[in-house]
């Protein structure tokens, strides 16, 4: 076993970097609405080798916005059941499709395929450029599921601070909640990326949040794949994730 990696307990795929949103506070910067994204079964093999020889505990399909490609995403979280992963987590805006029988499928793949917890972006920056309507449908679709689901806001200088984005999240996070749907903690805005350039303002002095993502390089804990296959330096589409995970330094 790779001594840097004695610790890993988590798998992560980045499905892809496009995205139906504009957020000014996004920590990679613009996205372009399509681009490239990973393959499923690629993923799914991967996720399946390194399960042989690491207890991980949770895995995470994220992007950009990973339900433009949904099958991608359910391949993968059918491999994490298969795998015996835990938890199953997905993050998305909820914005993929204006098609209500669109939006019902997908819903039902996800379902299907095992994810146990989806984490819904709803917030003052997902909404200045994703429309509420479909989002709102989204969730009443997941809800109907039975897939567990919490609201994930994105919180600007804390979850407690009085500043314009932050009202507009309450607000918006109260249609929900009296709806009946979970309000879960979220996050916390760090400057990187969008938030650096367009919320300079809010980041002054040593008190700017950290970014909490990131791994030591000698103790890495979270795998996580890009959509090209790039991982730990490595490739998958030219090489075993055993391999790549053994050539770590």
């Amino acid at each position: 076993m790779n001594v840097y990696l004695k610790n890993l307990e988590r798998i992560e795929f980045v499905v892809t970097m496009g995205c139906t949103g504009r957020c000014i506070h996004c920590s990679e910067g613009g996205h372009a609405f399509g681009g490239e994204h990973i393959d499923g079964e690629t993923a799914a093999k991967a996720v399946s080798e390194v399960c042989m020889h690491y207890d991980i505990k949770s895995l995470m399909t994220f992007g950009g916005e990973p339900l433009l490609y949904p099958e991608t995403v359910c391949c993968i979280h059918r491999a994490a059941v298969l795998a015996g992963i835990g938890e199953r987590e997905l993050i998305t805006n909820g914005f993929f499709s204006r098609d209500r029988a669109r939006i019902n499928e997908v819903a039902a793949m996800i379902a299907e395929s095992g994810v146990n917890r989806l984490l819904l972006s709803v917030d003052a920056f997902h909404q200045e450029t994703i429309p509420l309507e479909p989002v709102e449908y989204f969730a009443e679709c997941i809800r109907d599921s039975g897939v567990p689901m919490e609201l994930s806001p994105a919180w600007l200088v804390s979850t407690e601070s009085d500043n314009p984005y932050n009202a507009r999240t309450r607000e918006l996070l109260g249609s929900f909640e009296r709806r009946g749907f979970l309000i879960g903690r979220g996050n916390v805005i760090f400057p990187q990326g969008n938030a650096k350039k367009y919320l300079a303002e809010y980041f002054i002095g040593e008190d700017a949040p950290k970014n909490p993502y990131e791994d030591a390089p000698h103790d890495i804990r979270a795998l996580c794949f890009d959509p090209d296959g790039t991982v730990l330096g490595g490739n998958v589409y030219k090489d075993g994730i055993m391999d790549i995970i053994e050539a770590y330094r």
